[in-house]
């Protein structure tokens, strides 16, 4: 399982894998449509890579929750002391044990192909924005790049991020709308805001899921 890897790579995950061009992260962060004073959830936010640039967006009047189910890499995060008006939540993005339309944005930072049920997450995503919230899964890496890693890795086999025909069909079902994909050599963006949809479809449609 993800979870499990995750957790034993927790003490070397900084050292070996996360990205360390604070560049790329800054320039990740700032074409997020994030304002200052919003409220952001961090999903599968590991050992706080984007914490730390998220926060800067948001600014002190802003509030930022970093979740992950990783206990050991959420630990990592934790420890690293940010500053500012920041929670931290252990729990499964399938689900959050917070209260609906929480949240003005939703990021999705190294983490969207990790979910094992990537549409049920995108659901529960919705429920915890505003209506016209924004969600954002973001790489500093293209989706080729990130794709051939990860099947090089029995843990991680099939933790891959979808094409953009599934990707999209996966947030319609969730009520997203605004849907862009911007794939480069250098990077992946695939954004979406949160349509003034029925809820009471959205909601049938996960309980279809299981």
């Amino acid at each position: 399982m993800s979870k499990d890897y995750f957790n034993q790579m927790a003490d070397k995950w900084d050292k070996e894998v996360a990205e360390k061009d604070t560049a790329k992260l800054d320039k990740l962060a700032h074409s997020l449509s994030i304002n200052r004073g919003d409220t952001v959830l961090d999903v599968g936010t590991g050992t706080g890579i984007l914490i730390p640039h998220l926060l800067e967006k948001i600014g002190e009047n802003g509030r930022l929750v970093a979740l992950d189910s990783a206990s050991e890499m959420l630990k990592k995060a934790k420890e690293k002391g940010f500053k500012g008006n920041i929670e931290y939540v252990d729990a499964d993005v399938t689900g959050v044990p917070l209260p609906d339309v929480v949240f003005d944005a939703v990021v999705c930072y190294a983490s969207f192909p990790h979910f094992k049920d990537k549409a049920k997450a995108l659901i529960e995503i919705s429920r915890l924005l505003k209506k016209g919230g924004w969600m954002f899964i973001c790489h500093t890496a293209s989706r080729a790049k990130i794709n051939e890693r990860h099947r090089k890795k029995a843990a991680l086999a099939n933790d891959l991020i979808p094409d953009s025909d599934e990707m999209r069909a996966m947030l319609a079902l969730a009520g997203f709308e605004d849907v862009n994909i911007l794939e480069t050599e250098e990077s992946y963006l695939a954004s979406a805001r949160k349509a003034s949809s029925d809820w009471a479809q959205i909601r049938s449609n996960r309980a279809t899921l299981g």
